[in-house]
């Protein structure tokens, strides 16, 4: 896949997951009992055969890099995560964490269009190798997609932008950014969280550019009084401007985990008897020496995705339990998340929410309306 420089926006702080999303980042919430929400779209990456993806960050990024340079940097022959302006301090530091890293020169960044503009020498220049697409992916995604027949019907089709997008129930457009298409699959509306939905297509938050039209609108774009979005400033301003715009439909399990009542629903899907994603076709990023198992029906489990090092004196139903977790004596958790090295005392009852690593417990409203599917 030559020519293409995948980008992945990783700014976000997760203020909305509750104590879920406190003190840790929200690309590295855990998810799946395999992995964290970033490495869904890292695997994506690599599983469509390019050979890096550059990360675009600001909160926390020291930390976020760290992390994934030990997870993911010289573990997967031919494909490294890049980060920008940082990144040679890291390839010098095969297998362990730089002492220092170059004091940051830029300014901070208000939006997703000012992440690429910043770091514009690594998304279009020199260190971006003269790249003729950009693909412009996020952190918080749960989906398994392979992005090579996007990106060749993109080339094909000549056009100056191909976005996903995905059908859902109208009466949840409004969380997401609405799209509308003509007979010949072209955009004709883009709305980000429309107050009265006239399509029930919404954007899935991964598309390909043209890297020179992007670039030509995001420096028209510097200066205006604009937003700093790709959603709200870029993509409006290239369909004002008569530019090819394409769409892509996503067919398959595409999640957008905004709020702790997605992500818990987002697990209870993987719990169904036609899963949303197998276990197997999620990333395995968290203990991956440890095996899962889904146990359908047996001693102190039934329909739960559980770590092989679970230590289990109680009952585990239609539940997600990671590696290093404990449930107590006589204990019952039904419909809950227990997330890494969890302890459920003995004779608790759960139902319905999430364990945290400290074994604090955060409740989730499992049937709010609002919540998108």
């Amino acid at each position: 896949m030559d020519g293409v420089r995948a980008v992945l926006l990783a700014g976000g702080e997760g203020r909305r997951m509750g104590p879920l999303g406190r003190g840790r980042l929200k690309p590295l919430v855990p998810f799946g009992g395999t992995s964290r929400l970033i490495d869904f779209s890292i695997a994506n990456v690599h599983r469509s055969g390019l050979r890096d993806v550059l990360l675009l960050s600001q909160y926390e990024e020291r930390r976020l890099m760290d992390d994934l340079h030990l997870v993911w940097n010289g573990r997967h022959h031919g494909f490294r995560v890049d980060f920008g302006p940082y990144d040679a301090v890291y390839r010098n530091s095969p297998g362990k964490l730089p002492e220092r890293l170059p004091e940051r020169t830029w300014p901070v960044e208000r939006g997703t269009a000012d992440a690429l503009l910043s770091k514009a020498e690594y998304v279009f220049g020199q260190r971006g190798a003269g790249a003729s697409e950009i693909l412009v992916l996020h952190a918080d995604h749960v989906y398994r997609f392979d992005y090579g027949r996007m990106i060749r019907e993109h080339r094909a089709s000549r056009a100056a932008l191909t976005i996903s997008y995905q059908r859902i129930e109208r009466r949840y457009v409004h969380l997401f950014g609405m799209v509308e298409f003509d007979r010949n699959g072209l955009l004709t509306a883009f709305e980000e969280k429309p107050h009265h939905p006239t399509s029930d297509l919404v954007f899935a938050a991964f598309c390909v550019f043209d890297a020179a039209t992007l670039r030509r609108y995001l420096e028209h774009l510097r200066g205006t009084d604009w937003q700093h979005d790709i959603s709200r400033d870029v993509i409006p301003a290239m369909l004002t401007g008569g530019e090819l715009i394409r769409g892509y439909e996503v067919k398959g399990y595409w999640e957008d985990i905004g709020t702790v009542d997605r992500y818990h629903r987002a697990h209870r899907g993987l719990l169904r008897a036609e899963p949303t994603l197998a276990l197997g076709d999620m990333p395995l990023t968290v203990a991956p020496g440890v095996p899962r198992r889904l146990v359908l029906d047996g001693p102190g489990g039934h329909a739960s995705i559980v770590a092989a090092d679970v230590v289990n004196e109680g009952e585990i139903v239609n539940s997600v339990v990671y590696p290093g977790a404990r449930i107590g004596a006589g204990a019952h958790v039904a419909d809950c998340v227990v997330l890494p090295g969890a302890q459920v005392p003995d004779g608790a009852r759960l139902a319905s929410a999430i364990v945290l690593e400290d074994g604090s417990v955060q409740q989730c409203e499992a049937a709010r309306e609002e919540v998108a599917p």
